[in-house]
């Protein structure tokens, strides 16, 4: 009997035994599935940088902090779509507005220009006979003089002849008086005054040296001969500008033309006169538009009698303009970010929660520090109108649509098919943009400034002409974009700045190159560290890294992103 009851006992905790062994696996297992599937759908981001978001825990690729869990409720987004947490929207100080109807009535717009010389008012003074100067009574450009005022003196053996034949032609003025009219009247056409002309005959003496006067009052803005020199009938001698009129001239762009016409007021400010608001008309609007610098020159008269205001000093203007009755939307300058053919804005979807979408829009006219959209958004969508490229970035490191990831956007523009001719020249453009890059690699500001002026004069040789109209102006922008960025890069040697104009630069190379082709192969890369964390764009000819925005201290930070052939 004790032995069963031993037995018994013994199965028991057998029993027992396999229960807690069997059951704990399969509760252990269950468990675990269920792990899987959360660490599956959880996201890891950083506590400094929460645009930061991976899939699998790890580093930051900013600040290389541990990562920590996010919140996940990403449900319902759509494919485009991202969502940044309230802490990272506060961190990067991103705001938002809530666009609406814009009235174009009574919108003032600012001009910037420079004053110039009134050229009207401009005269030239010239010799009127051949000869040699004596003496200068002119030294210096910026001199004033008034009208008779003596300029210089001239020996001229055409005046001294003349003289002759009046002093003989006198002596025979009874029986041949015609002959003396004729030499008085030649005379007078050397500018010789009637009181000359009758004090040489009252001396019966030959004037050597002839005095030559200032026929107009002003001040002397080029003094184009030297004392000895040999002048010819109708040289140029001086210039005598009038200064108590000088023209402001300002820059319109042509997507400007159509709101100015001549006759429009225009109120007129400059550092020379505080607080002193001048008021003008617009005078004169040039009807050739320069081809280098896409503007027309608008200009207004502007009295200047107490000759405050200097050629060469820059003047502001703002006008009126009216430009259509109709309700617009207009959106800040600060909201727009720039991919090439057109331009795009983040719209927050949510109103409750921050999520955004990347949105392409056509913009219109710029008035002030505003944009007018033609197409894109519509009254009530709210926009991001600070932290863009803040948000823009976040896109990019979650993967959604975004400006710089052109290969994942719906609306990339088609490449054009242009002629070989362009691509090569558009190739040496890249290839003096590849030389300032590994200038910038190597850290090296002084060959990076010399590159970038090799780069401004590769520029200057692609010519527009190979290319269709809608083609050449989406060049024209580019090449202005280039030409900016590269002009900034040549005027300085410290190094940080020019790796700042450089990122606008790849920018828009980058879309040129992708729109037009050239012909060798490109690879896009991208460093999320450069441009204060808000990650920045290059071009190669190699896939290896070698990043032009930090040189050595950071050379293989990047990735390839696309190849652009």
């Amino acid at each position: 009997m004790k032995k069963y009851i031993i037995y018994s006992g013994l199965l028991a905790a057998g029993l027992l035994i396999g229960w807690a062994l069997f059951g704990g696996v399969s509760t252990a297992k269950e468990t675990h599935d269920h792990t899987e599937t959360s660490v599956k759908n959880q996201q890891w981001t950083c506590s400094m940088h929460p645009q930061i978001m991976q899939p699998e825990p790890g580093d930051c690729p900013i600040c290389g902090m541990d990562l920590i869990p996010a919140e996940t409720s990403a449900e319902g987004l759509a494919a485009d779509q991202f969502k940044l947490t309230k802490n990272a929207m506060a961190l990067a100080n991103i705001q938002t507005a809530v666009v609406g109807d814009g009235m174009l009535e009574n919108t003032r717009v600012k001009l910037s220009g420079k004053i110039v010389e009134n050229e009207e008012e401009n005269v030239v003074q010239v010799s009127y006979f051949s000869g040699r100067i004596e003496k200068l009574h002119i030294s210096t450009v910026g001199e004033k003089v008034q009208k008779g005022q003596l300029l210089a003196t001239v020996y001229s053996p055409e005046l001294v002849a003349a003289q002759q034949e009046l002093l003989i032609a006198m002596s025979l003025k009874e029986s041949q008086s015609a002959l003396y009219k004729a030499v008085r009247n030649k005379l007078q056409l050397w500018k010789f005054s009637e009181a000359q002309i009758n004090s040489i005959e009252s001396a019966e003496k030959v004037i050597e040296n002839f005095p030559l006067y200032a026929t107009v009052s002003g001040t002397v803005s080029a003094k184009l001969v030297t004392a000895g020199a040999a002048i010819q009938q109708g040289q140029p001698l001086f210039e005598i500008a009038n200064f108590n009129t000088v023209w402001a001239e300002f820059d319109v762009y042509e997507n400007q033309l159509h709101l100015f016409k001549k006759g429009q007021k225009i109120n007129i400010t400059t550092n020379a006169m505080i607080n002193t608001t001048l008021a003008s008309t617009l005078s004169f609007i040039d009807p050739i538009l320069n081809e280098k610098t896409r503007v027309v020159i608008a200009r207004a008269v502007l009295n200047n009698v107490n000759n405050v205001l200097k050629p060469g000093m820059f003047v502001a203007g703002e006008i009126e303009v009216k430009a259509s009755k109709k309700e617009i939307i207009r959106i800040p300058e600060t909201a727009v970010l720039w991919t090439g053919k057109r331009s795009v804005v983040y719209v927050k979807t949510n109103p409750n929660e921050p999520v955004f979408e990347m949105r392409e829009i056509t913009l219109g006219v710029k008035m002030g520090s505003e944009y007018n959209v033609l197409e894109g958004l519509e009254n009530g969508d709210e926009i991001v109108t600070s932290g863009t490229f803040t948000v823009d970035a976040a896109a990019q490191l979650q993967g959604k649509k975004s400006m710089m990831n052109k290969e994942e956007a719906a609306a990339t523009p088609k490449k054009r098919h242009v002629s070989k001719d362009f691509q090569n020249q558009l190739s040496m453009v890249f290839n003096a943009y590849i030389n300032l890059k590994d200038a910038l690699v190597a850290d090296d500001s002084v060959s990076s400034k010399a590159a970038a002026k090799k780069l401004l004069g590769k520029l200057q040789k692609v010519d527009a002409k190979l290319l269709v109209t809608a083609d050449a102006k989406q060049w024209m922008k580019f090449k202005m974009e280039i030409k900016t960025a590269s002009h900034l890069i040549s005027e300085t040697t410290i190094i940080k700045e020019q790796r700042v104009s450089f990122n606008s630069l790849s920018s828009a190379l980058t879309a040129a190159v992708a729109l037009f082709g050239i012909s060798e192969k490109a690879y896009e890369q991208f460093c999320p560290m450069a441009d204060n964390n808000n990650g920045a764009y290059w071009l190669s000819t190699e896939s290896a890294i070698l990043n032009p925005y930090f040189g050595k201290s950071m050379l293989s930070c990047g990735e390839v992103k696309r190849v652009l052939k």
